[in-house]
C-alpha cells in the first residue's frame, strides 16, 4: 500500500469537512489551482475518471435530512485521496439528487385510505400492499400501482419512502461545502470542466444510479438509461466510484455500469471502487450495509476493483 502524499491548498483544512454549511471560496480555491503548476488534463496519456455520487448536504451533514452516518470521514477520506492523485485525475463526474415536493417516494403521494394517513418515512410499500390497499396513491393512480409492481419485477425493491431530501433550490441540495472546493481547484490546476449530473427530477420512479431510473417512465425521456454518459465516463483507462450512498445511489451507479459492461473484461477493469469512501443508509428494520457488501463481493469476482483512500493511482 502506498502512503498519500499531499499537493493539497494550504487554505484545505481536513477539518472543513465537519464544519457544516458555510460559502465556498471558489475564486481562492481556483486562484490556488492556478498556481499549483499541474499539467493540463488533455496531456494525460492515461485518462482517469472519477465520480462523485450525492456528495450533497443532505446525505453529508448531521443536521441533513437524510443524513449518512459515517459520510464525513468518507469525505474526509476521500478528499486526501482526491488531492494527492489530482494530478492524474483527468475527469470529474459529480451527481446531485435532485427533487421535488410530488414524486412517487415521498409521503405527500400516498395515503392509508383506512386512517387517513400519510405513509411516515422508512415505510415500505410492496405488490402485496397495494393489492390489499393497505396503501392508494392519490396521484396518477393506474401508473403508480403498475409502478410498484415493475420495480419489484425489473429491479427486485419494493418501494421505499423517503424524508423530504435534495430538494432542489435548497440547502439540503448543495454539494458538500470541501468537495465544491475541491473540484474548483482541480478544474483550474488541471485546466479541465468537471461535469454535473442532474437526477432524480422524474417524479413517477425513483432514480437511485447516475445514469437511469429504477423503471423507466415512458411519459419522461430523461429517465432511461443515459447511454452518452456511460459511454463517455467508460472511454478513460480507468473509472473511481466514490459518494454516498453506498446501500443505494453509489450501488445502483456501479450496478448499472456493471450492467453494461459485464461482458467486456476489459471494461470491467477499468472500475475501482472506494470502499472508504462510502457508507449505507440505516434503517431499523433492514441491513442496507450487508446488502450492499453482498453485492460489491459479486462485482469484485466480475473484475470490480476494489481500492482505499489509502492507495495512490
Amino acid at each position: 500500500m502506498s502512503h498519500l502524499t499531499t499537493q493539497q491548498p494550504s487554505l484545505y483544512n481536513a477539518q472543513d469537512v465537519y464544519r457544516g454549511a458555510y460559502p465556498a471560496r471558489t475564486q481562492a480555491f481556483a486562484e490556488a489551482g492556478q498556481r499549483a503548476g499541474l499539467t493540463p488534463a488533455h496531456q494525460d496519456s492515461e485518462k482517469i475518471a472519477v465520480i462523485l455520487v450525492d456528495y450533497q448536504f443532505d446525505f453529508v451533514d448531521p443536521q441533513g435530512s437524510l443524513y449518512v452516518p459515517g459520510s464525513q470521514e468518507d469525505m474526509a477520506r476521500f478528499l486526501a485521496w482526491f488531492y494527492a492523485n489530482a494530478h492524474r485525475i483527468t475527469s470529474v463526474y459529480a451527481s446531485l439528487d435532485t427533487h421535488l415536493p410530488f414524486q412517487i417516494f415521498f409521503s405527500s403521494w400516498w395515503q392509508d385510505p383506512r386512517t387517513g394517513e400519510h405513509p411516515q418515512p422508512g415505510t415500505i410499500i410492496s405488490a402485496e400492499d397495494i393489492s390489499a390497499m393497505k396503501w392508494v396513491p392519490l396521484i396518477q393512480p393506474n401508473w403508480s400501482m403498475r409502478y410498484v409492481h415493475l420495480l419489484k419485477q425489473q429491479a427486485k425493491k419494493d418501494l421505499m419512502i423517503w424524508p423530504y431530501h435534495t430538494m432542489e433550490g435548497t440547502l439540503g441540495h448543495m454539494l458538500s461545502t470541501p468537495i465544491s472546493e475541491a473540484i474548483a481547484w482541480h478544474s483550474a490546476a488541471r485546466k479541465t470542466q468537471p461535469t454535473f449530473i442532474v437526477k432524480g427530477r422524474t417524479i413517477r420512479t425513483e432514480y437511485y444510479g447516475i445514469f437511469g431510473a429504477e423503471v423507466n417512465d415512458p411519459q419522461d425521456a430523461e429517465s432511461g438509461l443515459n447511454v452518452s454518459l456511460l459511454d463517455a465516463i467508460m472511454k478513460h483507462e480507468r473509472v473511481y466510484v466514490a459518494g454516498e450512498a453506498k446501500s443505494h445511489c453509489v450501488l445502483e451507479t456501479e450496478r448499472q455500469l456493471v450492467t453494461r459492461f459485464n461482458q467486456q473484461p476489459e471494461m470491467m477493469r477499468k472500475l475501482h471502487f472506494l470502499r472508504d469512501c462510502t457508507s449505507s443508509v440505516q434503517h431499523p428494520a433492514i441491513d442496507f450495509d450487508a446488502i450492499a457488501e453482498a453485492e460489491l463481493t459479486s462485482m469484485e469476482s466480475q473484475g470490480v476493483r476494489m481500492v482505499l483512500s489509502a492507495d495512490m493511482i
